[in-house]
């Protein structure tokens, strides 16, 4: 199966300049753990920040939710995949880059976004169903 047929279409972006509140509150709000961040021109990357990039920052180094903004804490750029690569090498380089998520991008344009919950629900689904 390829990674079209796991990933998230429906994908919660920010500024790149929003604060770190406005990012806590958005994740709150929408009820997810990461969002993407947003390029900030044509050539630039897209960037993640999830609970661990906040963590690290605030609790862990003491940073100020207010002054930090999200593109000093964001992973950017975020480990990047195609619709079309098979699952089984997603899970390969999310587990030999230590990442939770990847963004699924095509033509340089985002379409989606996979976690490790996806990879592993898509394997409870083939293990359950006996193939």
């Amino acid at each position: 199966m390829l990674v079209a047929g796991i990933m998230k279409k429906k994908i919660v972006t920010i500024s790149p300049l929003a604060t770190v509140r406005e990012a806590l509150l958005m994740m709150k709000e929408r009820g997810v753990k990461s969002l993407v961040v947003e390029k900030r021109h044509s050539g630039d990357a897209y960037g993640l920040i999830a609970y661990r990039d906040v963590a690290r920052a605030v609790i862990a180094e003491d940073g100020d939710i207010d002054l930090l903004n999200v593109y000093d804490i964001a992973q950017k750029p975020a480990l990047q995949v195609s619709q079309h690569l098979e699952i089984r090498y997603l899970a390969r380089l999310m587990i030999q880059y230590s990442v939770k998520s990847v963004l699924v991008i095509d033509n340089n344009e985002l379409q989606g976004f996979v976690s490790d919950t996806d990879v592993v629900s898509h394997l409870i689904d083939r293990a359950t169903s006996g193939r």
